[in-house]
């Protein structure tokens, strides 16, 4: 989704592409629902907590979609991976789970990780570096909100709602200089990748949320990182240097702390 947004950016502004991305969302949601007869669990009586939740996300994904446009994709990610450490503080205000040693670990050696790989220098402080630490704090609302509506809707009807909201909030915001530019033949292609690759993500991560507490699931998300590395290599022949392979690895430390700890703690079953 960073390769697409960038390929996006000169034709569309953020609003225009959360507008586009939230259409095709919801007419994957409702084709896809429709055919194996799910839009049955989609639910109204929670629309609050669904606006709240699609508030942080928008504005979140809002400012990372420009954010990548204007600094470094490294810059972007490591800014944007402070989110766990915001659910961390978060969670146990707004959901009732534990802060654990290994939690706590998990998250703090992740972000380590990151600052490896990313080495960003916050000494130069501008709007791009601002608009992806906001990034981050609308990223880490909106997980802690889908993760308290899991306990009571399916994936279908907060996946409905995420496009039917944000759709609604990009064209407000598209509409506020009286121009909204429809996608072209070439930029086409990579709004369906947008749409697509926001869908699917959207889905993991709800369904994540429904088998594990927020603080163990988001710092999975660390793997990120890692993974743009080798994407800027191939896309933008990036060089893979040697702190990226150390932060790699300090990453992959972390999520094995964080679900080795969570496995000690589910008492074992036998089948």
């Amino acid at each position: 989704m960073a390769v697409a947004g960038r390929a996006v950016a000169p034709v569309l502004d953020t609003f225009e592409l959360m507008t586009w991305r939230s259409l095709i969302g919801f007419v994957i949601v409702v084709g896809v629902g429709g055919l194996m007869g799910l839009l049955g669990q989609i639910r109204f009586d929670r629309l609050g907590t669904h606006t709240i939740r699609n508030i942080f996300h928008f504005t979140g994904q809002n400012l990372w979609f420009w954010a990548i446009t204007v600094i470094p994709l490294a810059q972007v990610f490591a800014l944007e991976f402070t989110s766990p450490l915001w659910v961390i503080l978060l969670s146990p205000l707004l959901l009732g789970e534990r802060i654990t040693r290994s939690r706590a670990l998990s998250a703090v050696l992740g972000f380590v990780g990151i600052l490896i790989v990313a080495r960003p220098d916050l000494t130069q402080v501008n709007p791009g570096i601002l608009a992806a630490a906001g990034s981050a704090i609308g990223f880490a609302g909106s997980a802690i909100f889908t993760k308290r509506l899991t306990r009571h809707e399916g994936i279908v009807s907060i996946l409905f709602w995420l496009t039917v909201m944000q759709a609604a909030l990009g064209f407000a915001g598209s509409a506020l200089d009286g121009d909204i530019t429809l996608p072209t033949a070439a930029v086409m292609p990579w709004l369906i990748l947008i749409g697509i690759a926001g869908i699917v993500a959207h889905l993991c991560l709800t369904k994540a949320l429904t088998l594990a507490p927020a603080t163990v699931v988001v710092p999975m998300d660390f793997i990120r990182l890692p993974a743009i590395a080798v994407v800027g290599m191939l896309v933008y022949d990036e060089p893979l240097d040697l702190y990226v392979l150390l932060g790699a690895l300090v990453i992959l430390a972390a999520i094995w702390i964080n679900l080795s700890g969570e496995a000690r703690r589910r008492p074992s079953t036998v089948t």
